[in-house]
């Protein structure tokens, strides 16, 4: 980002008003009855259009100091821009036309253009370019203290809403996908059902907005996207809970319903009990522990052909009159398992039988400063892969010890504050973009409370953080799990993941919250991040004049490590944080941020983020070998963003399992791909995509019911070429095989990354630099497809749409003007948005939603920035075979 931002000067010579605004600053959710909107720059009229042209060429020569080519991108507009385009184009024409009019005078041309626009620009000038080994530009920094890196956390409950609101949609496209395949005269409505999954859709769409999914929203906003993706979550597990009732039932739901009326009444029924359905949205089979809460701990648990199956009662996590009832659940890919949980009245019998009950050892409160004492007394906490030492001195953890390759790593978790300041004339401030802390982090905490939760198949370690021996409550929490799997159960990923949970917050007024985990480990303070869920970057830690610490802070969304030369500690989130490491051996997230500031435009717009909220994040830890835990962390990854899916209801328990449309022959995958999009997304969609938009401007749209007869399809190399010698090997899919269950494939269309351009119309533009392209193969993922009128082989590749609606002119000048040359061809300016002006450079396209860009906004690349992205496929199915 350079110093002149991301948007249209806002400020002119001849005017006291902002300048290239004419509509206003956008008020929501109540716009002025006048239609008179704050801040309306000075319409363009005889009298000011020639002030606004000098203007305007002034700051383009300007800026193109920044660009190689004779070719400027001018971005028009800003934020909470465009919302009245009719206004903004109505002066916007006539300036136009006047600077083209006068091109010998002002030395420039000016046109509308579309980022493809200047993309097809530049590319046709033929020059050669460097590139930055696939390095991205963050973080942003605006000025010397305004460092973009807050929002990578800011509103962290929303974040995590966000992310199992997509896990949600990505479950129930594929269930529905499923069942409408399988079962094309089911009773279910498919129209209804495709309604319900539109409006999660819809929701998840929303919130990657670049001031959704971001957290620099109002709180109105805010609220608005929370009650949206809140109701588009249940929406979809109705549908799904339907779904189930339908399988089972087939065409007798009102079976089930006479059932429980006769068992009411008295009458002779089915016996009905609580029953925990489990739906593994994932294309492979999975073993992990599901958690009910209930009531009771005298309980049994049976699967749908009554045996009983392994599960653990103890005292919960989070209520004193509840219990955490864990369930160990084996169910293959994109199919559901059933779980009875049956009360019992012979306590001892039922878990004597199937289900343990955990112990609960209570340790009394330590102060840190008796730290001089730590490491003497040491009590371990172990399962199969790993052994946690605790220090008995401080209730600190003090190593982890991972058991096949018997190496030891010390650790030590915390929790710190940055305290920062909310007054103007006092220095730079901290708000829900910016990261400005007042100093080094300081201690949270000075004394911590102890329990370990033992049992035979789960061992949770509490850990309460208090500000002091007096306070009664504490402000931070840590829970950490780990799990002994029975024999006959594979259970390689979940015997190695140290599963954490924290409670934080509500915190004090101008407090940012981190997570530290220091070890010995000799990373150089060089951290690894992944850029939107895919590519790796390595962050080197970099000493500044201002802001430190902000600037070494970047964006996690799902997966962040830290090694030497003997081990790797890799963390997982299911929501964005901002990570850093600011020392030797350490690697620290950022968890919840609670500000308030003077700043008159965050006041004006509520943007202080004045968060009282307790969040609720969770990591999961792999620790080992770099060659086990790079085997692991893309699986791991995988199962903590596409967790099963569990709805609680009651069923019969009497009746056998029959043979489920779902639970045959789904479609599987190796565990080196992953099987992203699973979907009919019900568009009524020509495949011409040319031929389509210019039937919309005509005017010409179906207005026929849904197609079902096409299935999206998207799979994912998990491994990037040379990173595992097995994983990363390219992997060849039998399309008819692996879909075979759903119906026999009539043709298949290999699409661009938003599912709407069939590829044999894109023409990938090949860029002359200056090393050779095969040098920069390192992250490329290969899949090879057997079936359909693909070719052979193909590597995966990102495909951009080259018309995104942004409003934004390209400036063809007459002389070339010096510049910075280490920009490569896809970078900083392919990071717009979907909407409005160019005003995403910012803070979108790496915090965004991971599974669910096609849906909505077709246009969007927020997930196709800087990456080699996956396939997609269209597919037409004709009856099940």
């Amino acid at each position: 980002m350079d110093q002149y931002s991301y948007c249209t000067p806002s400020h002119v010579p001849f005017s006291n008003r902002s300048g290239f605004y004419w509509n206003g600053i956008a008020l929501f959710p109540n716009p002025p009855e006048d239609g008179v909107y704050p801040n309306m720059s000075v319409p363009v009229t005889d009298a000011s259009l020639s002030l606004y042209a000098q203007t305007m060429v002034a700051n383009i020569k300007e800026r193109a100091a920044w660009f190689r080519t004779q070719d400027v991108l001018w971005p028009w507009g800003c934020d909470k821009q465009f919302f009245n385009s009719s206004v903004q184009f109505a002066n916007m024409d006539p300036l136009l036309a006047y600077i083209n009019n006068h091109s010998e005078e002002f030395g420039v041309t000016v046109e509308y253009a579309t980022v493809g626009d200047y993309f097809h620009a530049i590319h046709d000038r033929d020059v050669t370019w460097s590139i930055r080994n696939q390095q991205d530009f963050l973080p942003y920094s605006t000025e010397p203290f305004q460092t973009w890196t807050g929002f990578y956390t800011s509103r962290s409950s929303l974040k995590g809403i966000a992310r199992r609101a997509s896990s949600c949609l990505y479950a129930g496209e594929s269930m529905f996908a499923q069942y409408v395949l399988k079962n094309p005269r089911g009773p279910l409505s498919k129209p209804e059902s495709l309604e319900q999954l539109q409006k999660l859709r819809w929701a998840v769409s929303e919130v990657q907005h670049h001031d959704g999914i971001t957290g620099t929203e109002s709180p109105k906003v805010r609220d608005m996207y929370v009650d949206n993706l809140m109701e588009g979550m249940l929406a979809v597990k109705k549908l799904m809970a339907s779904i189930i009732l339908d399988v089972f039932w087939a065409e007798k739901k009102e079976e089930l319903q006479a059932g429980v009326s006769d068992r009411d009444s008295g009458k002779q029924g089915s016996e009905v009990g609580p029953c925990a359905v489990v739906y593994n949205p994932l294309a492979w089979t999975v073993t992990t522990f599901v958690t009910v809460t209930v009531h009771s701990p005298g309980v049994m648990v049976l699967d749908e052909s009554g045996h009983p199956v392994p599960a653990q009662i103890q005292n919960s996590t989070y209520s004193q009159s509840t219990y955490d009832l864990y369930i160990l659940a084996t169910i293959e890919g994109l199919s559901y398992r059933r779980y009875y949980i049956k009360t019992t009245g012979k306590f001892e019998e039922a878990h004597q039988e199937s289900t343990s009950i955990a112990r609960v050892f209570q340790f009394g409160r330590k102060s840190k400063k008796s730290s001089h004492y730590s490491g003497k007394r040491l009590f371990p906490v172990t399962n199969e892969c790993y052994s946690i030492l605790m220090d008995r001195d401080t209730n600190l953890m003090h190593s982890i010890t991972e058991r096949e390759s018997n190496q030891t790593v010390q650790v030590t978790q915390q929790f710190l504050e940055y305290k920062v300041n909310a007054d103007l004339e006092h220095g730079p401030i901290s708000d829900n973009y910016l990261f400005t802390p007042d100093g080094s982090a300081v201690q949270a905490s000075d004394v911590v409370g102890l329990e370990i939760v033992a049992g035979k198949l789960v061992t949770e370690i509490r850990q309460y953080f208090y500000r002091n021996f007096t306070v009664k409550d504490y402000t931070y929490a840590a829970y950490s799990r780990i799990y002994s799997i029975p024999k006959g159960y594979d259970g390689k990923l979940l015997c190695h993941r140290i599963e954490q949970e924290y409670r934080v917050g509500p915190l004090d007024l101008n407090r940012e919250a981190v997570l530290r985990t220091s070890t010995d480990l000799n990373s150089g303070q060089v951290l690894y991040t992944d850029n939107n869920g895919y590519q790796m970057q390595r962050r080197t830690y970099r000493a500044y004049v201002n802001n430190t610490v902000a600037r070494n802070y970047y964006p996690m969304v799902q997966t962040a490590f830290m090694e030497d030369n003997r081990s790797r500690l890799v963390l997982l989130s299911e929501r964005s944080h901002g990570v850093s490491s600011q020392g030797n051996g350490q690697i620290e997230v950022m968890l919840h941020r609670r500000l308030w500031n003077n700043f008159e435009w965050d006041l004006n717009y509520n943007l202080t983020l004045n968060d009282t909220s307790v969040v609720r994040p969770t990591l999961w830890l792999l620790l080992g070998p770099k060659p086990v835990t790079t085997a692991l962390y893309q699986m791991s990854r995988m199962a903590l963003e596409h967790r099963p899916v569990v709805i609680f209801g009651e069923l019969p328990i009497n009746n056998q399992m029959p043979p489920g449309y779902l639970q045959k022959d789904a479609p599987t995958l190796p565990s080196s791909l992953h099987l992203q999009i699973l979907s009919i997304p019900g568009w009524q969609y020509g495949c011409n995509h040319t031929e389509h938009l210019q039937n919309l401007q005509k005017g010409h749209r179906k207005e026929s019911g849904p197609d079902l007869s096409r299935v999206l399809l998207r799979i994912c190399h998990l491994y990037e070429v040379g990173e595992d010698p097995d994983l990363s090997q390219p992997v060849a899919v039998n399309l008819k095989s692996l879909l075979q269950s759903l119906g026999t494939v009539a043709s298949v269309e290999e699409r661009s990354l938003t599912g709407t351009w069939d590829v044999k119309d894109l023409n990938r533009w090949r860029w002359k630099t200056a090393k050779l392209e095969s040098q920069g193969l390192r992250n490329h993922r290969f899949i090879h497809f057997l079936s359909g009128p693909l070719r052979p082989s193909r590597t995966s590749g990102t495909y951009f749409a080259s018309r995104l609606p942004i409003y934004c002119s390209t400036v063809h000048r007459v002389s070339c003007c010096p510049a910075w040359t280490s920009l490569g061809p896809l970078t900083t300016p392919t990071l717009c948005s979907w909407t409005g002006p160019q005003h995403s450079l910012k803070r979108a396209s790496f915090l965004g939603l991971l599974d669910s860009s096609c849906y909505v906004f077709p246009f969007s690349l927020l997930n196709s920035i800087l990456f080699p992205s996956p396939l997609y496929f269209f597919f037409w199915l004709s009856g099940v075979k």
